[in-house]
């Protein structure tokens, strides 16, 4: 009891400094375990008004202090899971608009700028980056799983998506919103077929997705895809039990009718 309001203490102190730095247009989220190799890349990266988040979720390599000496805002977050990371940095951001992206340098930051653009103008509520792998990128087992859920998905949906992939952005308060509540590797599942509950106009653009730098933590090994994909049965189950949500038309006003609120570039 005493560690958990510790860390709720440290939130809030963590949210303060967020708020008490100059105002940027987007915040960028950047769960983090272990990943001081690729911390300087990925943040020398960030486009031009968006502020980087990163949500260290128990490093022992130093990620933090490094990601604070580049600039970056460290939220600490115990608790274990990548959900848990990603939504104590929802928490954090100060900013209008806020962005995930994965810190292991497998994904490039500026892609953030067309997602912005596509979100600021009412083109849509959510927007994800479908990877298009270099070579050795991503590993068979991984790419076959996503696959399936895309699949899965499309036919659940309606949503023409082809990658339920970690580069995101949609507007933190309707983020909030959607009273996300897993805290494992369901987390961006989760979010996605809430915004489909809710009428979200939810779109994708490619984005290069290239080989990590260090260990993975999920889909390097069979096992971590094996446990990702428990995590989203569990997901997938409660969107079965779930009732549509009363939004029609999405966070912003003026949207399509439920029908046609999906399109891809």
């Amino acid at each position: 009891m005493e560690e958990r309001q510790n860390n709720q203490r440290n939130q809030r102190n963590q949210r303060d400094d967020v708020r008490d730095k100059p105002a940027a247009v987007a915040d960028v989220v950047l769960p983090c375990l272990n990943e001081a190799l690729a911390l300087p890349r990925v943040l020398a990266a960030m486009p031009a008004g968006f502020h980087a988040i990163v949500v260290d979720n128990g490093s022992t390599d130093g990620s933090a202090a490094l990601a604070a000496s580049l600039g970056a805002t460290v939220v600490l977050e115990s608790r274990r899971g990548f959900g848990a990371a990603a939504h104590a940095g929802l928490l954090a951001a100060a900013a209008e608009f806020v962005a995930f992206c994965d810190c292991d340098g497998s994904l490039d930051p500026s892609d953030l700028t067309q997602m912005l653009h596509l979100v600021r103008t009412g083109q849509a509520d959510l927007v994800l980056g479908a990877r298009r792998p270099a070579r050795g990128a991503w590993p068979v087992h991984a790419r076959l799983a996503n696959i399936a859920l895309s699949r899965l998905l499309r036919r659940r949906t309606g949503i023409q998506v082809t990658d339920l992939g970690p580069l995101r952005l949609a507007r933190r308060d309707a983020l909030l919103g959607l009273d996300l509540a897993d805290r494992r590797s369901g987390y961006p599942l989760e979010m996605f077929l809430k915004a489909h509950r809710d009428g979200w106009r939810v779109t994708e653009i490619p984005v290069a997705y290239s080989p990590r730098l260090g260990k993975s933590k999920v889909t390097g090994t069979v096992r971590g895809t094996l446990t990702a994909m428990a995590d989203m049965k569990v997901q997938l189950d409660a969107a079965s039990r779930r009732s549509p949500g009363t939004a029609s038309h999405g966070p912003l006003a003026g949207g399509p009718p439920a029908g046609a609120r999906e399109t891809t570039p």
